[in-house]
């Protein structure tokens, strides 16, 4: 499909919306089976640090000495400090809905992540596969949230 399709003319936003559908459901079959954290290699949230989107508000790299195991996946820290944090309450840090993209799962799919693609919201993180698809998150975070609670418990019977 020509790139101009996918420009920001008022009768383009449709097919653009089709098409990171679309990749998200190619994206769910992919990652089918891959447990209820996401994972690349074992490592959550491609090695960054949960504990810093909280503590710096910013994407952290963890470091790869500096880990704790937790839910079928090895979560990495850029200090002690923030290991011991998660370690004593993970579900305060973890990011939601295992760590695939919130907005695939306000529309029932799951697909990868961004590190760096993240938000805070009512003291929870929210990872998006991409900068863009945050973009549209943010339109209506509450209502994403809600869509999206209501497709997790279905979402995790086929992970």
């Amino acid at each position: 499909m020509p790139l101009h399709l996918f420009t920001t003319r008022p009768g383009n936003t449709v097919l653009f919306v089709l098409a990171v559908l679309f990749f998200m459901l190619i994206s769910a079959s992919a990652l089918a089976g891959k447990g209820l954290t996401h994972n690349q290699g074992g490592i959550a949230i491609d090695g960054y640090d949960p504990v810093a989107y909280f503590t710096q508000s910013d994407a952290v790299e963890g470091d790869a000495s500096i880990t704790h195991d937790w839910q079928g996946a090895t979560w990495q820290f850029s200090s002690s400090e923030n290991r011991d944090l998660f370690a004593a309450n993970p579900e305060a840090y973890a990011p939601q809905y295992g760590g695939y993209c919130a907005f695939a799962a306000s529309n029932g799919y799951i697909a990868p992540t961004d590190a760096n693609a993240w938000t805070v919201h009512d003291g929870r993180l929210y990872l998006n596969y991409s900068l863009s698809v945050r973009s549209r998150w943010s339109e209506d975070i509450p209502g994403r949230i809600k869509s999206a609670d209501g497709h997790w418990p279905e979402i995790k019977k086929q992970l």
